[in-house]
């Protein structure tokens, strides 16, 4: 039973890990479309949009896009800044900002 249960813990971790969205240099609509394909895909009720620096207001825009365009009923259920230690390859450290935007739906309903 316990490598079941280790089993399923995994399983469940890995799903996590495939609702996160980490957002970089593309453009918006890149990322709109993944959340978007997250949500209908793969059906999920949640989904993380990750991003560092500047591409901070790439994220805020796709979680924007989402939710005005494609898919109204999407609710921002947390969002979360933070600021993380980034050490460069020649060993300096630098703060960058971070955040989550965490974007839900209701399919209870179903």
């Amino acid at each position: 039973m316990t490598e079941e249960t280790k089993e399923a813990k995994t399983t469940k971790k890995e799903r996590t890990d495939e609702n996160v969205i980490y957002v970089g240099h593309k453009p918006p609509m890149s990322y709109v479309l993944a959340v978007v394909t997250q949500f209908q895909g793969s059906g999920s009720e949640e989904v993380i949009i990750k991003a560092r620096g500047r591409a901070i207001s790439t994220a805020v825009d796709t979680a924007e896009i989402v939710r005005n365009r494609f898919i109204k009923d999407a609710k921002i259920k947390d969002i979360r800044i933070s600021t993380e230690s980034v050490t460069n390859e020649e060993g300096r450290t630098s703060n960058v900002s971070s955040m989550e935007i965490i974007l839900t739906t209701n399919k209870k309903s179903k």
